[in-house]
C-alpha cells in the first residue's frame, strides 16, 4: 500500500480533478478538504470519493466550471449559489462570509444552495473555530432515511457538526451522520464485495439487509429510532427551507445514474465575546472539559482526529494500490 505525504497527494487529487473538467480552484479546494478527511483517518471521505466526484463531472451531475456566488444577504445571514459545482470551493466562501459577519453581528449563518456532496461536516468549522468562534454545520443529501413508521427514505444522512475552540489547546470536534453508520462505509463495503452487520440498513423494498449495495439504494436505520428520524427532519428543513435547495427525496442516489444534485447546507458561527463574553466561555469550556477528563477511560470529542492528524503529517496517508493506480491515471501519469 502506497503511503504518500499531504502535499504529493493533494497535488495528486487536483490534477486528477481538474482533468476532469474542474476548474484550477475548485479542483484544488476539493482536494484539500478530501486529503484532510484522509490526514484525519476518515478515509470513507476522503481521496477515495475521487473517481465518483469524476464520475459525476464527467455525467453533468456536477458542474466543474461553477463558480459560487452570493444571491441574497441582509446583516449577518447570506445565501450561496453553488451553481451545481463541486461543494468545497463554495463552502470556503461560505466559511469567510461566515467568519467576517459574526465578527461584526456577534453570529452568521451562511446557508448555500444547489450544491453537491460537502464531505467531512467539521472539516468546514476548523477555520471558525481557529477564528475564536463556535462553528455549527447542517446539510442534507439523497434519501437515506426513512420517516418513523415509513418505509420510503425522506431525509438524508443530514450530518451534524460543531467546533468549539479552546484558548491555546486544540478544538472539540463533533460530526455524526444521523443513521446508526454512515454512507461512506456501506460504500466501502460494496465496493468490496463486503456484508454489513444486520441492523444497518433496509432495502428498497423495506427488508432489512446485510447486501451493501441492496442498502444504498434503500434505507438506513437512523440512530436513536424516532428521536433520529426527527432530528434529520430538523435538518432537512433547516438545510432546504431556508435555501430552496431540493429536498432529499427529490435527489437521486449519488451511487447511480440520477439527476443532478441540489443539496443543501447551513454553516453558523458565533462570536462567544457577544454573549456572556470569550473569558466566560473558555473557562466553562475547561470547566466541562476537567470534570469530563476526571473519569478514566475518557476521550474529547476530536482527539483522535488529532492524533491520526499528527501521524500523517509525519509519516503521510496510506491509499490502497488500486486507488493509487486509478489516480494517477484520472491525472494522466500513468
Amino acid at each position: 500500500m502506497p503511503r504518500i505525504a499531504q502535499i504529493p497527494l493533494t497535488e495528486l487529487a487536483a490534477r486528477a480533478l481538474e482533468r476532469a473538467g474542474a476548474t484550477p480552484r475548485q479542483a484544488l479546494a476539493t482536494a484539500r478538504a478530501l486529503v484532510a478527511a484522509d490526514l484525519d483517518a476518515l478515509a470513507t471521505h476522503g481521496v477515495a470519493r475521487i473517481p465518483l466526484y469524476i464520475d459525476h463531472l464527467g455525467c453533468g451531475r456536477a458542474r466543474g466550471d461553477a463558480e459560487p456566488a452570493i444571491l441574497h444577504e441582509r446583516g449577518g445571514t447570506c445565501l450561496i449559489d453553488v451553481g451545481g459545482g463541486l461543494a468545497y470551493q463554495a463552502c470556503e466562501l461560505a466559511v469567510s462570509e461566515a467568519i467576517s459577519r459574526a465578527r461584526v453581528h456577534g453570529i452568521a449563518l451562511v446557508a448555500l444552495t444547489n450544491s453537491h456532496h460537502y464531505g467531512a461536516a467539521v472539516y468546514h468549522l476548523e477555520p471558525i473555530a481557529a477564528a475564536g468562534m463556535i462553528g455549527l454545520a447542517l446539510t442534507n443529501s439523497p434519501g437515506a432515511i426513512n420517516a418513523w413508521g415509513g418505509r420510503r427514505p425522506v431525509f438524508g444522512t443530514n450530518p451534524v457538526a460543531s467546533a468549539f475552540p479552546r484558548a491555546g489547546k486544540p478544538p472539540i470536534l463533533i460530526d455524526l451522520s444521523l443513521t446508526e453508520v454512515t454512507r461512506g462505509k456501506i460504500m466501502l463495503a460494496a465496493k468490496a464485495g463486503e456484508p454489513i452487520p444486520e441492523g444497518w440498513a433496509v432495502d428498497r423494498h423495506g427488508n432489512p439487509t446485510t447486501d451493501a449495495k441492496a442498502a444504498l439504494t434503500g434505507s438506513l436505520f437512523a440512530i436513536g429510532g424516532a428521536k433520529g428520524a426527527m432530528l434529520a427532519m430538523m435538518v432537512e428543513l433547516l438545510c432546504c427551507g431556508l435555501t430552496g435547495a431540493a429536498l432529499a427525496f427529490e435527489n437521486d442516489s449519488y451511487f447511480e445514474p440520477g439527476n443532478k444534485p441540489r443539496i443543501g447546507h447551513t454553516l453558523i458561527a458565533i462570536d462567544p465575546g457577544a454573549a456572556a463574553g470569550s473569558s466566560v466561555y473558555f473557562e466553562r469550556v475547561e470547566a466541562l472539559v476537567t470534570a469530563m477528563l476526571a473519569d478514566p477511560g475518557v476521550r474529547l470529542p476530536g482527539d483522535r482526529r488529532h492524533q491520526a492528524r499528527a501521524a500523517a503529517a509525519r509519516d503521510g496517508v496510506d491509499i490502497p494500490e488500486p486507488l493509487y493506480r486509478q489516480l494517477r491515471q484520472f491525472a494522466g501519469m500513468d
